[in-house]
């Protein structure tokens, strides 16, 4: 009977022994498979991280090469930026985009060029078009933003547009005096220097200049309106 007892209790312990070791092996095949999965996902992230920075090397030597443009602000200051046209050109230039953007969305794209070109009398090609488009198209979207187009007239008056150039032909034919030089385009460094100082005192007696214009109207009317009161009086007594 003892002898029955003890071996009972032996086989269960050999049972609870091998049921330890097999739960101890799924232990450990789970923690080799954790482990290998971190890894996977180390090498992964690496991985991806490498790309991301090959990506912005690539185009930092792109730019370096001049292949492509750095990106720029969507906001810009056309006044401060295009220091060398006078206040009231910069609105004659942007009268004219808004006038050719006839879908209101900011750019000018390849049919609105067209239709540009056909109404200035100089009519182009398609190819003409585009390649209008790639001479000044910085973000390479295929259509003219208001800054690119200012760069069609600071171009023209730096004297950077080739004489077959269709944007040259837009900057004559578009009414807006750009015969001036720019500041690039100056005889020397001091006179360009000398420029570039002036343009901020030349930007500030524009702005006092319309706002002078602007007070001798409100000043104008006023008088109108007291001559009418006056006349009406007359003819009311």
């Amino acid at each position: 009977m003892a002898s029955q007892e003890l071996a009972q209790k032996l086989q269960r312990r050999l049972q609870l022994e091998e049921s330890g070791a097999a739960e101890e092996g799924e232990a450990e095949a789970v923690k080799g498979a954790a482990a290998a999965g971190e890894v996977e996902e180390r090498s992964c992230l690496t991985a991806s991280a490498d790309a991301e920075l090959s990506a912005k090397l690539c185009r930092r030597q792109d730019i370096n090469e001049g292949a492509a443009q750095p990106r720029r602000a969507a906001v810009f200051n056309p006044y401060t930026e295009f220091k060398e046209f006078s206040r009231r050109q910069i609105k004659d230039m942007e009268r004219m985009f808004r006038l050719y953007d006839s879908g209101r969305d900011g750019y000018i794209d390849l049919m609105e060029l067209k239709l540009m070109m056909e109404k200035l009398g100089a009519p182009q090609t398609h190819l003409g078009l585009k390649n209008m488009i790639k001479e000044v198209d910085e973000d390479f979207d295929g259509k003219l933003s208001f800054r690119e187009f200012l760069l069609i007239f600071h171009k023209a008056a730096a004297g950077e547009l080739e004489e077959d150039s269709g944007l040259l032909t837009l900057a004559k034919l578009s009414e807006i005096d750009v015969s001036i030089e720019g500041v690039k385009g100056a005889k020397n460094f001091f006179e360009a220097k000398a420029q570039a100082l002036s343009s901020a005192s030349k930007f500030e007696a524009e702005i006092k200049a319309e706002q002078d214009e602007r007070k001798r109207e409100e000043e104008e009317r006023k008088h109108r309106r007291a001559a009418f009161r006056e006349l009406k009086s007359a003819f009311t007594q």
